[in-house]
Protein backbone atom coordinates (compact mmCIF):
# COMPACT_ATOMS: atom_id res chain seq x y z
CA UNK A 1 0.00 0.00 0.00
CA UNK A 2 1.34 3.51 -0.96
CA UNK A 3 0.37 7.33 -0.37
CA UNK A 4 -2.44 6.68 -3.26
CA UNK A 5 -3.79 4.29 -2.16
CA UNK A 6 -4.15 5.68 1.87
CA UNK A 7 -5.96 8.51 -0.18
CA UNK A 8 -8.70 6.64 -1.98
CA UNK A 9 -9.36 5.20 1.16
CA UNK A 10 -9.92 8.82 3.23
CA UNK A 11 -11.89 9.85 0.10
CA UNK A 12 -14.95 7.76 1.93
CA UNK A 13 -14.50 10.12 4.84
CA UNK A 14 -17.04 13.06 4.81
CA UNK A 15 -16.87 16.09 7.12
CA UNK A 16 -20.31 16.09 8.83
CA UNK A 17 -20.24 20.41 8.40
CA UNK A 18 -18.57 21.34 5.20
CA UNK A 19 -20.07 18.96 3.16
CA UNK A 20 -17.91 16.68 1.13
CA UNK A 21 -14.89 14.48 1.59
CA UNK A 22 -11.44 15.23 3.74
CA UNK A 23 -9.05 14.98 0.80
CA UNK A 24 -11.13 17.15 -1.50
CA UNK A 25 -11.75 19.78 0.76
CA UNK A 26 -7.64 19.37 1.32
CA UNK A 27 -7.99 18.57 5.11
CA UNK A 28 -5.42 15.74 4.87
CA UNK A 29 -1.98 17.13 4.82
CA UNK A 30 0.31 14.96 4.53
CA UNK A 31 0.38 10.77 4.53
CA UNK A 32 3.23 8.68 4.88
CA UNK A 33 3.49 4.58 4.43
CA UNK A 34 6.26 2.72 6.29
CA UNK A 35 6.47 -0.72 6.32
CA UNK A 36 5.08 -3.42 3.96
CA UNK A 37 1.88 -4.31 6.27
CA UNK A 38 1.69 -6.55 9.22
CA UNK A 39 4.04 -6.19 11.97
CA UNK A 40 6.25 -2.51 11.75
CA UNK A 41 3.98 -1.52 9.29
CA UNK A 42 2.49 2.05 9.77
CA UNK A 43 0.50 4.90 8.28
CA UNK A 44 0.82 7.82 9.67
CA UNK A 45 -2.14 10.96 8.94
CA UNK A 46 -1.99 14.31 9.54
CA UNK A 47 -5.12 15.85 9.54
CA UNK A 48 -6.13 19.66 9.28
CA UNK A 49 -8.24 19.78 12.56
CA UNK A 50 -8.31 22.33 14.70
CA UNK A 51 -11.13 21.86 17.50
CA UNK A 52 -9.56 19.34 20.10
CA UNK A 53 -12.06 16.94 21.52
CA UNK A 54 -15.15 18.50 19.93
CA UNK A 55 -17.53 15.49 19.11
CA UNK A 56 -17.19 16.02 15.12
CA UNK A 57 -13.64 15.93 14.80
CA UNK A 58 -13.37 12.97 16.91
CA UNK A 59 -16.17 11.59 14.92
CA UNK A 60 -13.76 12.34 11.73
CA UNK A 61 -10.56 10.79 13.35
CA UNK A 62 -12.51 7.69 14.43
CA UNK A 63 -13.56 7.19 10.60
CA UNK A 64 -9.69 7.66 9.19
CA UNK A 65 -9.56 4.85 11.78
CA UNK A 66 -12.22 2.97 10.66
CA UNK A 67 -11.17 3.89 6.91
CA UNK A 68 -7.40 1.97 7.45
CA UNK A 69 -8.63 -0.63 9.76
CA UNK A 70 -8.56 -3.73 7.10
CA UNK A 71 -5.33 -2.86 5.79
CA UNK A 72 -3.09 -4.44 8.36
CA UNK A 73 -1.24 -1.58 9.11
CA UNK A 74 -0.45 0.87 12.44
CA UNK A 75 -2.64 3.71 12.36
CA UNK A 76 -0.96 7.28 13.54
CA UNK A 77 -2.60 10.27 13.51
CA UNK A 78 -1.61 14.01 14.41
CA UNK A 79 -3.86 16.93 14.04
CA UNK A 80 -2.52 20.44 12.53
CA UNK A 81 -3.86 23.66 11.11
CA UNK A 82 -0.12 26.04 9.88
CA UNK A 83 -0.52 28.92 11.31
CA UNK A 84 0.23 31.88 8.40
CA UNK A 85 2.45 33.60 10.60
CA UNK A 86 6.35 32.06 12.61
CA UNK A 87 5.43 31.53 16.26
CA UNK A 88 7.17 34.74 17.20
CA UNK A 89 5.19 37.03 15.00
CA UNK A 90 1.82 35.59 16.77
CA UNK A 91 0.34 37.12 19.79
CA UNK A 92 -0.99 33.34 21.84
CA UNK A 93 1.72 31.26 19.55
CA UNK A 94 0.54 28.07 21.95
CA UNK A 95 -2.94 29.08 21.60
CA UNK A 96 -5.12 26.88 19.48
CA UNK A 97 -8.37 28.69 19.50
CA UNK A 98 -9.57 31.81 21.47
CA UNK A 99 -13.32 32.28 22.12
CA UNK A 100 -15.01 35.38 23.12
CA UNK A 101 -17.92 35.16 25.25
CA UNK A 102 -20.04 38.39 25.03
CA UNK A 103 -23.57 39.80 25.51
CA UNK A 104 -25.17 43.37 24.58
CA UNK A 105 -26.51 43.53 28.24
CA UNK A 106 -25.33 42.68 31.92
CA UNK A 107 -27.39 40.18 33.89
CA UNK A 108 -28.41 37.57 31.72
CA UNK A 109 -25.78 35.28 32.62
CA UNK A 110 -22.73 36.04 30.37
CA UNK A 111 -20.22 35.00 33.26
CA UNK A 112 -21.73 32.05 34.19
CA UNK A 113 -22.02 30.94 30.40
CA UNK A 114 -18.08 31.54 30.45
CA UNK A 115 -17.47 29.54 33.56
CA UNK A 116 -19.36 26.66 32.50
CA UNK A 117 -18.18 26.89 29.03
CA UNK A 118 -14.20 26.51 29.88
CA UNK A 119 -14.98 24.06 32.86
CA UNK A 120 -17.15 21.81 29.97
CA UNK A 121 -14.12 21.83 27.18
CA UNK A 122 -11.45 21.04 30.44
CA UNK A 123 -14.28 18.02 30.94
CA UNK A 124 -14.17 16.71 27.62
CA UNK A 125 -9.85 16.26 27.58
CA UNK A 126 -9.09 19.84 26.24
CA UNK A 127 -6.47 22.23 27.91
CA UNK A 128 -8.44 25.17 28.64
CA UNK A 129 -7.53 28.77 30.06
CA UNK A 130 -10.37 31.60 31.01
CA UNK A 131 -9.42 34.88 30.85
CA UNK A 132 -11.96 37.09 32.85
CA UNK A 133 -11.55 40.16 31.02
CA UNK A 134 -14.82 41.64 32.21
CA UNK A 135 -12.67 44.78 33.59
CA UNK A 136 -15.25 46.58 35.61
CA UNK A 137 -17.37 43.37 36.90
CA UNK A 138 -14.84 40.23 37.27
CA UNK A 139 -16.60 37.47 39.02
CA UNK A 140 -14.93 34.40 38.09
CA UNK A 141 -12.65 33.79 40.52
CA UNK A 142 -15.34 33.56 43.25
CA UNK A 143 -17.41 31.12 40.36
CA UNK A 144 -14.74 28.64 40.55
CA UNK A 145 -13.61 29.32 44.23
CA UNK A 146 -10.39 30.15 42.94
CA UNK A 147 -8.21 31.24 46.23
CA UNK A 148 -4.64 31.14 45.09
CA UNK A 149 -3.50 34.04 43.04
CA UNK A 150 -0.65 34.45 39.78
CA UNK A 151 2.83 34.08 41.03
CA UNK A 152 5.06 36.02 39.04
CA UNK A 153 9.04 36.61 38.49
CA UNK A 154 8.61 40.14 37.36
CA UNK A 155 8.32 39.59 33.82
CA UNK A 156 5.81 36.63 33.34
CA UNK A 157 2.43 35.58 35.68
CA UNK A 158 1.74 31.99 36.13
CA UNK A 159 -2.16 31.47 36.02
CA UNK A 160 -3.27 29.18 39.08
CA UNK A 161 -5.99 26.67 37.68
CA UNK A 162 -9.01 25.29 39.04
CA UNK A 163 -11.23 22.14 37.65
CA UNK A 164 -8.22 22.01 35.02
CA UNK A 165 -8.20 25.83 33.97
CA UNK A 166 -6.28 28.03 34.22
CA UNK A 167 -7.10 31.22 35.18
CA UNK A 168 -6.56 35.29 34.52
CA UNK A 169 -8.97 37.31 35.94
CA UNK A 170 -8.83 41.57 36.48
CA UNK A 171 -10.03 40.68 39.60
CA UNK A 172 -6.98 39.27 40.96
CA UNK A 173 -4.71 43.00 40.24
CA UNK A 174 -7.20 44.76 42.32
CA UNK A 175 -7.87 45.15 45.79
CA UNK A 176 -11.19 43.84 47.59
CA UNK A 177 -14.23 45.39 47.32
CA UNK A 178 -12.13 48.20 45.41
CA UNK A 179 -13.55 50.11 42.57
CA UNK A 180 -12.02 50.28 38.79
CA UNK A 181 -11.80 53.23 37.71
CA UNK A 182 -10.13 52.95 33.96
CA UNK A 183 -10.41 55.23 31.14
CA UNK A 184 -10.06 53.56 27.88
CA UNK A 185 -6.55 53.94 27.27
CA UNK A 186 -5.60 52.66 30.28
CA UNK A 187 -8.00 49.46 29.60
CA UNK A 188 -5.73 48.73 25.86
CA UNK A 189 -2.69 48.92 27.93
CA UNK A 190 -3.59 46.15 30.74
CA UNK A 191 -5.35 43.96 28.52
CA UNK A 192 -2.70 44.12 26.13
CA UNK A 193 0.14 43.80 28.68
CA UNK A 194 -2.24 40.54 30.31
CA UNK A 195 -2.46 39.22 26.97
CA UNK A 196 1.65 39.01 26.30
CA UNK A 197 2.62 38.45 30.26
CA UNK A 198 0.24 35.53 31.17
CA UNK A 199 2.53 32.09 30.51
CA UNK A 200 -0.73 30.59 29.70
CA UNK A 201 1.43 28.00 27.75
CA UNK A 202 -0.14 25.30 25.23
CA UNK A 203 -3.99 25.37 25.01
CA UNK A 204 -6.43 24.16 22.80
CA UNK A 205 -8.73 26.95 24.43
CA UNK A 206 -8.62 30.09 25.82
CA UNK A 207 -12.00 31.25 27.11
CA UNK A 208 -12.60 34.95 27.20
CA UNK A 209 -15.35 36.77 29.41
CA UNK A 210 -16.33 39.86 27.72
CA UNK A 211 -17.44 42.73 29.91
CA UNK A 212 -21.35 43.69 28.33
CA UNK A 213 -21.66 46.09 25.86
CA UNK A 214 -19.38 47.07 23.06
CA UNK A 215 -17.02 49.27 24.95
CA UNK A 216 -13.18 48.92 24.67
CA UNK A 217 -12.19 45.89 26.04
CA UNK A 218 -13.88 44.62 23.43
CA UNK A 219 -12.64 47.18 20.86
CA UNK A 220 -8.89 46.30 22.40
CA UNK A 221 -9.35 42.51 22.28
CA UNK A 222 -10.75 42.42 18.73
CA UNK A 223 -8.00 44.47 17.52
CA UNK A 224 -5.49 42.37 19.51
CA UNK A 225 -6.47 38.90 19.50
CA UNK A 226 -6.68 36.29 17.13
CA UNK A 227 -10.59 35.35 17.59
CA UNK A 228 -11.39 31.66 16.51
CA UNK A 229 -15.34 33.38 17.15
CA UNK A 230 -17.60 34.86 19.77
CA UNK A 231 -20.40 33.38 22.00
CA UNK A 232 -23.56 35.80 22.02
CA UNK A 233 -25.20 35.20 25.18
CA UNK A 234 -28.56 36.40 25.91
CA UNK A 235 -32.22 35.66 27.72
CA UNK A 236 -35.61 35.22 25.57
CA UNK A 237 -36.53 38.47 26.96
CA UNK A 238 -36.99 41.19 24.15
CA UNK A 239 -34.83 43.90 26.29
CA UNK A 240 -31.97 41.96 26.27
CA UNK A 241 -32.23 40.31 22.67
CA UNK A 242 -31.89 44.25 21.22
CA UNK A 243 -28.95 44.38 23.03
CA UNK A 244 -27.24 40.95 21.62
CA UNK A 245 -27.55 42.47 18.15
CA UNK A 246 -25.63 45.33 18.53
CA UNK A 247 -23.50 42.63 20.11
CA UNK A 248 -23.97 40.94 17.03
CA UNK A 249 -23.02 43.86 14.68
CA UNK A 250 -19.86 44.53 16.52
CA UNK A 251 -18.44 41.45 15.54
CA UNK A 252 -19.54 41.99 11.96
CA UNK A 253 -18.08 45.07 11.76
CA UNK A 254 -14.96 43.36 12.67
CA UNK A 255 -15.04 40.21 10.70
CA UNK A 256 -15.58 37.96 13.87
CA UNK A 257 -16.87 34.75 12.94
CA UNK A 258 -19.96 34.60 15.22
CA UNK A 259 -20.29 30.30 16.78
CA UNK A 260 -23.28 30.83 17.60
CA UNK A 261 -25.80 32.13 20.00
CA UNK A 262 -26.88 30.56 23.59
CA UNK A 263 -29.72 31.47 25.54
CA UNK A 264 -29.74 31.57 29.26
CA UNK A 265 -32.68 31.62 31.99
CA UNK A 266 -34.75 29.33 29.19
CA UNK A 267 -37.87 29.05 31.50
CA UNK A 268 -38.27 27.32 34.91
CA UNK A 269 -39.64 24.06 35.46
CA UNK A 270 -41.10 23.98 38.94
CA UNK A 271 -39.47 21.48 41.18
CA UNK A 272 -43.38 21.44 43.41
CA UNK A 273 -45.78 21.10 40.43
CA UNK A 274 -43.81 19.84 37.50
CA UNK A 275 -44.78 22.81 35.42
CA UNK A 276 -42.49 24.97 33.02
CA UNK A 277 -42.63 28.84 33.65
CA UNK A 278 -41.20 30.31 30.57
CA UNK A 279 -40.90 33.74 32.85
CA UNK A 280 -38.59 35.62 30.34
CA UNK A 281 -40.26 34.60 27.50
CA UNK A 282 -39.43 31.72 24.73
CA UNK A 283 -37.59 30.89 22.01
CA UNK A 284 -35.62 34.44 21.64
CA UNK A 285 -32.54 32.98 21.88
CA UNK A 286 -33.39 30.44 18.40
CA UNK A 287 -35.27 33.29 16.94
CA UNK A 288 -32.21 35.58 17.32
CA UNK A 289 -29.96 33.17 15.33
CA UNK A 290 -32.20 31.89 12.69
CA UNK A 291 -32.94 35.92 11.87
CA UNK A 292 -29.11 36.34 11.38
CA UNK A 293 -28.80 33.11 9.85
CA UNK A 294 -26.34 31.60 13.01
CA UNK A 295 -26.45 28.50 15.20
CA UNK A 296 -28.85 27.90 18.04
CA UNK A 297 -26.16 26.78 20.26
CA UNK A 298 -28.55 25.42 23.22
CA UNK A 299 -30.94 26.63 26.15
CA UNK A 300 -29.90 26.56 29.99
CA UNK A 301 -33.06 27.09 31.64
CA UNK A 302 -33.63 29.13 35.14
CA UNK A 303 -32.23 26.54 37.81
CA UNK A 304 -31.33 27.21 41.37
CA UNK A 305 -28.62 25.12 40.83
CA UNK A 306 -26.68 27.57 38.55
CA UNK A 307 -26.91 30.27 41.23
CA UNK A 308 -25.80 27.73 43.98
CA UNK A 309 -22.84 26.78 41.66
CA UNK A 310 -21.62 30.08 40.63
CA UNK A 311 -21.51 31.19 44.76
CA UNK A 312 -20.09 28.00 45.75
CA UNK A 313 -17.64 28.30 43.05
CA UNK A 314 -18.54 24.44 41.53
CA UNK A 315 -19.74 25.32 37.87
CA UNK A 316 -22.75 23.19 37.23
CA UNK A 317 -21.48 21.43 34.15
CA UNK A 318 -19.40 19.53 35.78
CA UNK A 319 -22.51 18.17 37.41
CA UNK A 320 -25.69 15.87 36.93
CA UNK A 321 -29.03 16.99 35.83
CA UNK A 322 -31.01 18.86 33.18
CA UNK A 323 -28.91 21.84 33.65
CA UNK A 324 -25.79 20.14 33.24
CA UNK A 325 -26.71 18.27 30.07
CA UNK A 326 -27.95 21.47 28.69
CA UNK A 327 -24.75 23.01 29.42
CA UNK A 328 -22.89 20.09 27.84
CA UNK A 329 -24.96 20.36 24.77
CA UNK A 330 -23.60 24.49 24.58
CA UNK A 331 -20.36 22.97 25.50
CA UNK A 332 -19.73 20.61 22.24
CA UNK A 333 -21.72 23.24 20.05
CA UNK A 334 -19.07 25.74 20.88
CA UNK A 335 -16.39 23.17 20.24
CA UNK A 336 -18.01 21.73 17.03
CA UNK A 337 -18.89 25.20 15.21
CA UNK A 338 -14.78 26.35 16.55
CA UNK A 339 -13.85 23.21 14.25
CA UNK A 340 -16.03 24.62 11.29
CA UNK A 341 -13.95 27.56 11.34
CA UNK A 342 -10.68 26.26 11.34
CA UNK A 343 -11.52 23.35 8.76
CA UNK A 344 -13.44 25.63 6.73
CA UNK A 345 -10.01 28.31 7.00
CA UNK A 346 -7.71 25.24 5.93
CA UNK A 347 -9.52 24.23 3.15
CA UNK A 348 -10.22 27.44 1.39
CA UNK A 349 -6.40 28.29 1.84
CA UNK A 350 -5.75 25.20 -0.44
Amino acid sequence: MNEADVRERLADVQDPDLGGDIVSLGLVNDVAVEGEGGAGGTVTVSLALGAPFSPHESEIAADVRAALADTDFDVELSASIPDELDADEQVLPGVKNVIAVASGKGGVGKSTMAVNVAAGLSELGARVGLFDADVYGPNVPRMVSAEEHPQTDGETIVPPERFGVKLMSMDFLTGEDDPVIWRGPMVHKIITQLVEDVEWGELDYLVMDLPPGTGDTQLTILQTLPLTGAVIVTTPQEVALDDAVKGLRMFGKHDTNVLGIAENMAGFRCPDCGGFHEIFGSGGGKALAQDHELPFLGGVPLDPAVRTGGDDGEPVVLAEGETADAFRVIVENVANNAGVVRRRGASEER
